[in-house]
Formats: structure tokens, sequence, C-alpha cells
């Protein structure tokens, strides 16, 4: 995978996101309940809740990927605050299906203002470069561009306004 080129930006430094996703359907391909301990995976929140002790033992820490429609509470465990234990979770990814879809962006202030989310926080899918200005104000600091999206054009978004109109939700 290495060969292709950077697909990602994250605090502000292009890479290749080499990520994959355990969902459904490799929970029924590899026969398991989670991905096997090794870097690069990230899983559905029904696996997180469903296994989070596992997960949360392993070397290697798997990323929790969200749905705009999932409920975030659920993340949430064992505390009277609002406040998502970060053991266990290298980042959380919330999901684009499409850019015109705004709920992630409030699923990303949700998780820092509410939710104390201090790590990772990730934007996948139909992520343009148009919109990384916009996500990073919502707390994204990690960005997977759409295919045919260049990392470097969106790192130069990141600085595109220099006068803000709206609070932020900025770390």
């Amino acid at each position: 995978m290495s060969h292709l080129p950077p697909n990602m930006l994250r605090d502000g430094a292009v890479m290749r996101d080499e990520t994959r996703l355990f969902d459904e359907a490799q929970e029924q391909l590899c026969a398991a309940l989670y991905p096997p301990d090794e870097p690069g995976w990230a899983v559905t929140l029904s696996t997180w809740v469903s296994s989070r002790s596992e997960l949360r033992a392993r070397r290697h820490w798997a990323g929790v990927q969200l749905m705009p429609n999932d409920d975030i509470e659920k993340l949430v465990q064992g505390t009277a605050a609002r406040h998502i234990d970060p053991e266990g979770i290298a980042f959380i990814a919330i999901d684009f299906p499409a850019y015109t879809d705004g709920r992630g962006f409030s699923l990303a202030h949700l998780l820092r203002a509410d939710y104390a989310w201090k790590g990772e926080l990730r934007a996948v899918g139909d992520v343009l470069i148009d919109t990384v200005h916009y996500l990073a104000r919502c707390g994204f600091n990690s960005f997977v561009l759409k295919a045919g999206h260049d990392p470097f054009k969106a790192a130069q978004a990141l600085s595109t306004f220099s006068a803000k109109y709206e609070r932020s939700t900025l770390r």
C-alpha cells in the first residue's frame, strides 16, 4: 500500500492513510469479533461497544469509526460525567457519506466540547479540500481526503481564511 500517493492530512503533516475498517463484513469474513492485534485497524461503534475490554487490552489500539447517525453516548462507559475514556482508542473517525451531510460537523463539536475528547479526530469519506478548513474549525485534526484531492492543497486550505466570524472548537 505504501506505493500509493498520500491521501491524509494529520496535524498539518501529509501522509498515507493505511487504516482498514473492521466492519460487519470483515467480521463474517474473518470469523472474529474484532480485528487482529496489529496496527492500522479501525472498528465500528457496535464492535467497540461489544468488545471494548478486549480492544483496550491490546498492544495496538484501534480507531473507532462513527457513522453520522451513531449515538456517541455509547462511547461513554461507567462515568457520571460525559467523558470518553481514551484508553484503547487510537483515534475517532467520523464518516461523511456525502460532503453535504453536516451531521459529522455536529458530532465533532459534541466530542470536543461535551465529551472532552482530546485525541485524534479524523474526517473520512466524502472529504473535499473545500471543507477541510470548516472541519478543522469543528475540532477535526486529521482528514482522509476523497480520491483525487491533493493533501498538499488541503494543508493550504487550512489557512484559507484569516478572519473568523463564528466560534470554534479548536484544541
